[in-house]
């Protein structure tokens, strides 16, 4: 994957996604050492690149960088030439003109990481463009399944929530279903995509029959950014009728694990107590996105071979 964009998991093979996979498993050995540095990337240098407001995706890609020794630029919209009416093409070619040797790039606009990536010469990783994709996130919630349950293919993964409006959705879809797994999405039908089921999955507008028997539960925040003034029930209705809580994850199967991308709406997509207590792994998603950004940086811009934590 030397020198290659990562702009959706469409783009990725299966094989891939597990060389990624077993990386990342490699990366997380680094984050248990007393210093959590090693110089893989030394010399190296990230660009950081948010047009959009992040905290977990922005802060791992930078801590996963400077774990391994790279030198990180935070590029911030409202510092830069983009208030002299520069365009952000125009932001983006001088970047690379400074030879960075990979980009990390996040927008609202979908379609925009892709642009960027016709026209650079490094190389581009998409951390999430409006409600096309966000591919490391997908690739950490597979991490933390795999970790969870040993194996991802023959599980049965629930999403559940804003399915329409939601890169993370879309990512997991593809993910999940590339490497065996059976798909499930559940949601009040103006948050399913139209003909959803040509992605794959099964739909259900009822949220008891989509957990039944499920192994993975993964929770989507509502994208109230998105909706556009689309018929959307009251909270309270939703949380009532596809809010998670012990009540419901009854139906599910009795090891089944919780997920949410985050942020967390507490009380609406998640109960308080699911949100902060096993079988919640949200934080191991959290950690998980470390090691995994690490691993996506230095398959693309490093030369060790897969599976091993660098020295």
């Amino acid at each position: 994957m030397i020198g290659q964009d990562l702009i959706g998991i469409q783009d990725l093979t299966r094989e891939q996604i597990e060389t990624i996979l077993d990386t990342a498993q490699g990366m997380t050995e680094v984050a248990g050492r007393e210093i959590k540095k090693v110089p893989t990337l030394r010399g190296r240098t990230i660009i950081n690149l948010f047009f959009e407001d992040s905290t977990r995706t922005r802060s791992s890609f930078e801590i996963a960088g400077k774990r391994l020794s790279a030198d990180v630029i935070n590029f911030s919209p409202s510092s830069s030439s983009l208030n002299k009416s520069e365009s952000i093409l125009d932001t983006a070619k001088t970047l690379d003109a400074m030879d960075p040797d990979c980009v990390v790039v996040r927008h609202k606009v979908a379609g925009v990481p892709q642009r960027i990536a016709e026209l650079l010469d490094a190389p581009i990783i998409n951390a999430g463009d409006g409600a096309h994709e966000h591919p490391t996130q997908a690739l950490l919630d597979m991490l933390t399944v795999y970790q969870e349950k040993g194996r991802l293919d023959g599980l049965t993964v629930a999403i559940v929530g804003d399915i329409a409006h939601s890169r993370v959705a879309r990512s997991n879809i593809y993910g999940f279903s590339k490497m065996g797994a059976e798909v499930r999405v559940a949601g009040p039908p103006p948050m399913l995509p139209v003909q959803v089921e040509e992605f794959g999955v099964k739909a259900y507008s009822n949220l008891r029959e989509a957990l039944d028997g499920a192994d993975v539960i993964m929770a989507l925040r509502i994208q109230n950014e998105r909706l556009k003034g689309a018929h959307f029930p009251s909270i309270r209705e939703y949380s009532a009728t596809f809010g998670l809580d012990r009540a419901k994850l009854r139906y599910a199967a009795d090891d089944a694990i919780v997920m949410h991308p985050g942020p967390v709406n507490r009380g609406v997509e998640l109960s308080h107590e699911l949100t902060d207590h096993r079988p919640s792994v949200i934080l191991d998603q959290v950690r998980n996105g470390v090691a995994l950004r690490m691993a996506l940086l230095y398959l693309i811009t490093g030369r060790q071979p897969k599976g091993t934590a660098p020295e």
